[in-house]
């Protein structure tokens, strides 16, 4: 989406409400390498709903991830996501791509909520449909201007260069596919548990089939044992990540946290109960979490047996070498599902479409 100028490697950029992480790969026979790696904590206040509200903040982690990880790349890969990304599928009669190029503005004002004139927008022509028809599938993407300015504004402040804007919930994709074998009768879900908003993309056959996102995240966990034990932000965060905090443990957290499990659980079946309803296949086959939230203690069991699909913990990096003198391996291990997002990013390129 957005992509400009030649092919050249960029490090991925991922902005998050709890986080801004950073990761540079590099490509080799048969893959990637882990090039470089950073992340820098953000207050829950400086991004709320995909809206930067402190600017100077993110910036200033930005340049500090670039800074102690020697970071020399200056282009980044960025995404947005939230209720400004509208990611849709529609159907659009046969044309060339020059022609839809002109057509796109027109279709896509029935399906964007916003002026067509406050938006960009992409698309992608899916594949999949008979020659002998008279439509075809697009993928159509539109973001609100003032969401990708901002970060872009920031990008730009921060001394960077921001050569594609992506979407969450295809960086999310990104990150599978080198991650994992795509078998072409199988669906799966992509559930990305962000701190601020979820972004959920089924897969069919290794094709985006339906994207959305919700304002559930892990901080809905935080906020839940806050209140029910009468704890700080902070003394809640450490409560829920497995840390003791005056004398209480992640157990004395656990009805705060089943709450939250059980409203997160209802937002995924919806989710995929409107997948289902709306295609040819009526089947889930696996679920792959992500976010910082995925190594929630229980919670890929409980997922598992709730939306009764088999669950598991994302590893974007199980196919990407990381020198273990650079990188503690028992590190990568338990950070690796935050980084989903990143490493999809990462895997981008300037000149990419």
């Amino acid at each position: 989406m957005f992509g400009l100028g030649r092919k050249r490697e960029a490090v991925g950029l991922d902005i998050g409400a709890s986080s801004v992480k950073a990761v540079q790969l590099k490509p080799m026979r048969g893959g990637h390498e882990l090039v470089r790696l950073g992340m820098v904590p953000l207050h829950p206040e400086t991004i709320v709903d995909g809206v930067i509200m402190d600017s100077g903040t993110v910036i200033s982690a930005v340049q500090q991830i670039f800074t102690e990880n020697q970071i020399k790349t200056k282009d980044v890969v960025v995404a947005v996501s939230g209720h400004s990304v509208i990611v849709k599928k529609i159907k659009v009669n046969r044309m060339k791509p020059e022609e839809l190029e002109e057509q796109i503005p027109f279709e896509a004002e029935q399906y964007v909520p916003y002026a067509i004139e406050d938006v960009n927008l992409d698309f992608q022509i899916l594949e999949g449909v008979s020659p002998e028809s008279n439509e075809m599938d697009v993928l159509l993407v539109a973001v609100k201007k003032d969401i990708i300015n901002d970060y872009l504004s920031i990008i730009s402040t921060a001394g960077l260069k921001a050569v594609v804007v992506d979407v969450d919930a295809f960086a999310l994709q990104n990150a599978f596919e080198i991650a994992y074998e795509i078998e072409k009768d199988q669906v799966v879900g992509l559930v990305n548990l962000g701190a601020a908003v979820m972004n959920i993309n089924i897969l069919q056959g290794g094709m985006s089939e339906f994207t959305r996102d919700s304002a559930l995240g892990g901080n809905r966990y935080t906020e839940s044992i806050q209140k029910m034990l009468g704890l700080s932000y902070e003394q809640a965060e450490t409560l829920k990540l497995g840390g003791e905090v005056e004398g209480r443990t992640f157990e004395d957290a656990r009805p705060a946290v089943e709450m939250v499990n059980t409203e997160l659980a209802g937002e995924i079946r919806r989710s995929f109960d409107f997948f289902r309803s709306s295609s040819h296949s009526d089947t889930i086959h696996r679920v792959i979490l992500s976010g910082g939230c995925a190594r929630l203690s229980g919670l890929v069991d409980y997922l598992s047996e709730n939306l009764e699909i088999p669950s598991e913990v994302a590893n974007p990096l199980r196919n990407i070498k990381a020198d273990p003198k650079k990188f503690d391996p028992e590190y990568l291990e338990a950070i690796a599902p935050q980084l989903t997002v990143s490493v999809g990013l990462a895997l981008r390129q300037a000149g990419d479409k």
